[in-house]
């Protein structure tokens, strides 16, 4: 999967801007607050339909503009494509090859991307509601369906709640209603339980392999861990334990007004030699777990879906010595085509700076478009 260029219009402090990009790596460097970051959140944003670093889309419409664009044309095996996004200050529209798609999961499906910035530390140090939303976003570029299926159960749950709430307050409820939600709810329940587990599982495949060859150590692994205790994900074994913990649990539910069951009380914990690294881990090497774990979805996009997702690599050297980073860089496959942001270009194999395409980003202009001649 590869995006061959990208058009901007009024996005963040982008007036208009038009990147063609290499296949392979594409570098993007200058001082802090220049627009190297804005220039990765619109290809996330093009991809995904929202930022990964901001909840309201009207921050990401240039001030004095009315709406934003972005236009982004696709390589996928062979088959060209193009894809388009416009962002309102209330709706967005989106458009596959000149054609509107009305359905978000048609559309996020088109363009998978991994996305590595700062923030992503919260993945360790943050709530598990973080964790959760992280990878329910990478199960719904991996698998469609679990995007319908995730925005059903929480349709369901809501409902669900309301009615407890009632019944908290004394007053009379369709029980034969509440129980048939019940049962839808324990039904998506499962696919949702079954899909996070396998995710996970694949995962592994590669995620301590690649942290111990980027930091010489191994022993890193993400555990699924329900709110419960499951000894398994067969269908029926989990239809079965669900039904047993709901009517367990009913009355508290009842009392607290609130489904205590299912996975929207799930966690995913990291592990580095049987030591939870969010207790035990320094920021070092949460911050490399967290670009393993990035490294590792690329792998497991390309094994189980036969796609090579685009890799977004924002401020990822930071922390990282000389070392770490070029085996960072060598790590990176040859056929993933990848975009780094860097406030310099010093301490970079000279080699792979020059199979680089280099942008200079600076107050929010592209004022250099280069291979690098020199090691600057």
């Amino acid at each position: 999967m590869i995006l061959k260029n990208i058009k901007i219009e009024n996005f963040r402090n982008y007036e208009s801007l038009e990147l063609f990009f290499d296949n392979k790596l594409n570098i993007l460097y200058g001082n802090n607050a220049q627009g190297k970051t804005n220039i990765l959140e619109s290809i996330y944003v093009l991809g995904l339909t929202k930022s990964h670093r901001s909840f309201i889309d009207n921050n990401l419409i240039k001030n004095g503009f009315n709406n934003a664009k972005i236009k982004g044309n696709i390589l996928d095996n062979n088959i060209k494509s193009t894809m388009e996004i416009n962002i309102e200050k209330k709706n967005k529209h989106f458009k596959i090859d000149n054609n509107d798609i009305k359905k978000t999961s048609d559309y996020i499906s088109k363009l998978n991307i991994i996305i590595f910035y700062p923030e992503d530390l919260e993945l360790i140090k943050g709530s598990p509601g973080v964790r959760r939303k992280y990878f329910n976003l990478e199960l719904s570029q991996l698998y469609p369906k679990y995007f319908k299926v995730l925005n059903d159960y929480k349709k369901i749950l809501k409902i669900r709640n309301d009615y407890l709430k009632q019944m908290q307050k004394g007053i009379e409820v369709d029980q034969t209603y509440f129980d048939i939600l019940t049962e839808y709810l324990i039904e998506n329940a499962i696919f949702i339980y079954k899909a996070r587990n396998k995710f996970i599982l694949r995962i592994n495949e590669y995620f301590g392999k690649i942290y111990k060859r980027i930091s010489g150590t191994e022993g890193l692994i993400i555990k699924y861990s329900p709110y419960f205790n499951l000894e398994n994900f067969e269908t029926e074994y989990l239809k079965k334990t669900l039904k047993e913990k709901v009517i367990k649990m009913h009355s508290t539910e009842i009392k607290l007004g609130v489904t205590l069951i299912g996975p929207h009380r799930d966690d995913f914990l990291f592990y580095l030699k049987e030591n939870n690294i969010k207790e035990f881990g320094s920021q070092g090497q949460q911050r490399l777990a967290i670009i393993s774990l990035k490294l590792a979805e690329v792998d497991v996009f390309r094994k189980y879906n036969n796609k090579i997702p685009i890799l977004l690599l924002d401020d990822v050297f930071s922390e990282l010595d000389d070392n770490k980073k070029n085996k960072l860089l060598k790590y990176i496959s040859k056929n993933t085509q990848t975009f780094i942001t860097t406030t310099d270009l010093k301490n970079i194999d000279p080699k792979t700076l020059t199979q680089a395409k280099i942008f200079k980003i600076k107050e929010g202009k592209v004022i250099k478009t280069k291979e690098v001649e020199n090691n600057e």
